[in-house]
């Protein structure tokens, strides 16, 4: 392999000096302390060399000694090297909406919430809606929703709509439901729930379905939109060491305007889009084909099945612990799933399913051991995303059906408060069971959910490894039998999520002729403190070979 290595690139520089031609010189960047995956184990280097995007060899630096003088040389200076760190489900446009929006994340109360919000219309008086995103309850004192009320104080005379953290519940001010059309006789859609007074009145607060009543009414994104969104959500992943993260579930036009971006060379890092299930033009994206740019690919489709534990909106096979008269809500049925499964795997693609609750994992599981051979997620890699709450015994299903877990480890510290009171202790057997699922051998594709968790991968990898929050409570770790090892866990955003993605031939590990996608960070989590991983910084994003984020 050596001797091929040397040969190749004695080649390269001769026809450089030969022909005077302008060719890039290959890299050598040294005294790194890299970690990369081959063949599922972790494996250690001091130097890596690629040229232009591709990758030529790992190894110490004396191994790549004789290809100094045909090489531009980096000193790494100790720092430690990673594969370039894949969110395996994110939502793209939505972060940059939250980017553009105001941010309610962690306010402690509601009062606090609403004061935030005031303060954001005061600073925005031209937009037409004040919108917002990641409130949530169950920090406040009371754990309870809030009501218009408190927004109507405030604001008045304008729309405001906020959603809930998890994106399954939303908060609405009296004059936008008034727009939407929501008075003491509208009844609740299939699929959704209006929160209700004693007297029959709309709080406010609309689950799942419901919450479409008042986004309908909301004026659609215009293209300049979309692209700044776009735009500030690239900018915000890479210099987190993001290089590749999967959009899970675009509609028609997002997907028009990545097609337009990936054709001007505009996407700066490798985005895994999912089809939205959601959108009426799905067959018409169908029918187009798979997408396989440099840095887009398209072979995917995302679908719902229930809602989220927060806000009760998880279907459950036995009544929620803390409402007993609660079970939560299926959104598609099992017939409609099965007819969503023939078209998408008609096309040839991989379909990526949302359930949280064992009931709709139950359901994902039961229709996904009815496909043929070649539609089967063996071929396809079909996904349950999230995969929150899992009868225990129904784990192995996932890896002898072949059905990629595609979880996210800040999802498990952020529940953790409510989690127990919403399923009680029997239940929690089968619930954020990473431990159970991969010594059932089910691979498992982590990611963060963003903007529901906040995107740095770092703070995934610490929930993993230590079940704790940025706190590092409790002490021991929440369920802590369910525990990753540090590997393992860079596994799952690493190598296991770029297979979750197809794209385990060209990123993922950095091997001979894979991608030199790779992150510089400023301490080596194999051997600091577990408890430290969380506070881990990027200093150096590179993508196909070129630094396109540093901190110095």
């Amino acid at each position: 392999m050596k001797k091929m290595i040397l040969t190749l690139i004695a080649a390269l520089a001769c026809n450089f000096m030969g022909t005077g031609t302008a060719q890039a010189l290959p890299t050598l960047l040294h005294n790194v302390k890299g970690y990369t995956f081959e063949d599922g184990e972790l494996k250690q280097f001091n130097s890596i060399l690629f040229e232009d995007s591709v990758i030529l060899a790992t190894g110490s630096q004396e191994e790549l000694a004789d290809l100094h003088s045909f090489s531009i040389s980096i000193d790494g200076k100790g720092k430690t090297l990673l594969p370039g760190l894949i969110d395996a489900h994110g939502h793209i446009l939505g972060l940059g909406l939250n980017l553009m929006r105001v941010n309610l994340r962690g306010i402690e109360s509601e009062a606090e919430t609403v004061k935030q919000v005031s303060e954001y219309a005061n600073n925005n008086p031209d937009t037409r809606w004040v919108l917002g995103r990641g409130w949530n309850q169950v920090l406040w004192l009371n754990k309870e929703f809030p009501t218009k009320s408190s927004l109507d104080k405030v604001i008045a005379d304008r729309p405001v709509w906020l959603s809930r953290i998890d994106g399954h519940a939303g908060w609405a001010n009296s004059k936008a439901l008034q727009l939407a059309g929501i008075d003491k006789n509208t009844p609740d859609p299939e699929g959704g729930k209006i929160i209700r007074d004693e007297q029959g009145q709309a709080t406010g607060v609309l689950i799942d379905a419901a919450m479409s009543l008042v986004e309908n009414k909301i004026p659609p994104l215009n293209k300049k939109e979309r692209k700044t969104a776009l735009k500030l959500a690239f900018d915000h992943l890479i210099s987190l060491g993001i290089t590749s993260v999967h959009d899970a579930g675009v509609d028609f036009e997002t997907y028009k305007l990545m097609l337009e971006l990936s054709g001007k060379n505009r996407i700066p890092l490798r985005v895994y889009a999912m089809l939205s299930g959601a959108d009426p033009r799905l067959e018409t994206m169908l029918k187009y084909g798979k997408v396989e740019h440099p840095f887009l690919k398209i072979q995917s489709v995302k679908l719902y099945t229930d809602g989220a534990l927060g806000s009760r909106g998880a279907a459950l096979l036995e009544p929620y612990s803390d409402e007993p008269d609660n079970k939560g809500l299926l959104l598609t049925s099992s017939d409609k799933l099965g007819r969503y499964l023939t078209l998408i795997t008609k096309y040839g693609f991989q379909t990526n399913i949302h359930a949280i609750g064992d009931a709709a994992n139950h359901m994902v599981l039961e229709e996904l051991s009815k496909l043929k051979k070649e539609s089967s997620s063996k071929v396809l890699r079909h996904r349950i995303e999230h995969a929150q709450v899992v009868v225990p015994e129904e784990i192995p299903m996932f890896a002898k059906l072949g059905v990629i877990a595609s979880m996210q480890p800040t999802h498990a510290t952020s529940d953790m408060n409510m989690a127990g009171d919403r399923l009680g202790e029997e239940r929690l057997k089968g619930a954020y069971a990473w431990r159970t699922f991969l010594d059932n051998d089910v691979v498992i594709a982590s990611g963060s959910d963003f903007p529901v968790e906040k995107a740095n991968p770092f703070l995934g990898l610490h929930a993993a490894v230590t079940r704790q929050d940025s706190d590092n409570l409790p002490k021991e770790g929440w369920l802590p039998s369910q525990k990753l090892t540090v590997a393992e866990a860079l596994k799952s955003f690493t190598i296991d999520a770029a297979f979750a993605g197809f794209w385990e031939n060209a990123i993922g590990s950095l091997e001979e002729g894979k991608k030199a996608d790779f992150i510089l960070i400023d301490k080596d989590i194999f051997k600091i403190s577990e408890d430290k991983i969380d506070d881990v910084q990027v200093l150096e994003t590179w993508i196909n070979g070129k630094r396109i984020h540093s901190t110095e």
